[in-house]
């Protein structure tokens, strides 16, 4: 059976996902904890849902509280599937009295700039002990670790290379991040791209990219493709 995708303002749009917010190569959702007990509570009941729905959703648990990713692994992108399982869960962390926290979720990825002629990804593959997603792509096999991408730039000096890091907020914390940067001492060093992306940079001129999945039309799963993952 074919699965359509959806975008991430269909999956925003849609009822019962209040909790949840699309960033880099999914949706996510943080639910606080009182322990750790309590966490492993809804990481049982997610795993009953899993029997009814066979979604596998990608869950983290620590005594603070669980976070939860979903994705059509299929399709690498999100579709009404994902919609239903995050109800479930979302209803499930009610019933069990976990609140969602939403302005605690980001995604980071490590981002180098490098001319198209040189090939640094066996060298990253190696140092990391990542899996190699596509072209420009290195993940965690185990999905925990921020990706690696590496972006072809022309024109760079072939002896120094160029490091910045992705930040993937939801879309209703970014400018609250931005501000925070700000006042921390950063500047705006480009926001041509907004709403897609904010570029800042600190005093030594080290830049950050501040993401959201506004301006985009999918989820933009490239950045990560999970190849290689079971």
């Amino acid at each position: 059976m074919d699965i359509e995708p959806i975008t991430p303002k269909q999956f925003h749009d849609a009822a019962g996902v209040d909790d949840w917010r699309v960033m880099y190569w999914g949706a996510h959702a943080y639910f606080r904890a009182g322990s750790f007990a309590a966490g492993a509570r809804l990481v049982a009941a997610i795993a009953e849902l899993d029997e009814q729905l066979h979604h596998e959703p990608d869950v983290d648990l620590r005594r603070e509280g669980v976070v939860v990713k979903l994705v059509t692994r299929d399709i690498r992108n999100l579709s009404v599937r994902d919609v239903e399982l995050a109800r479930r869960i979302s209803a499930a962390a009610r019933g069990l009295g976990l609140e969602p926290e939403p302005s605690a979720l980001q995604v980071v990825q490590t981002a180098v700039a490098s001319a198209p002629s040189i090939d640094v990804m066996p060298f990253w593959k190696a140092a990391l002990g990542y899996v190699r997603s596509d072209d420009t792509h290195l993940v965690d096999p185990l999905r925990r670790n921020s990706s690696f991408f590496l972006q072809e730039v022309d024109g760079l000096n072939p002896r120094r290379g160029r490091m910045h890091v992705d930040v993937s907020v939801p879309h209703d914390q970014v400018h609250a991040r931005i501000a925070a940067i700000l006042a921390a001492g950063g500047r705006m060093a480009d926001d041509s791209f907004a709403p897609e992306w904010w570029t800042l940079a600190d005093a030594e001129n080290h830049g950050v990219d501040i993401t959201t999945w506004w301006g985009r039309d999918s989820v933009r799963l490239e950045a990560a493709r999970d190849d290689g993952v079971p």
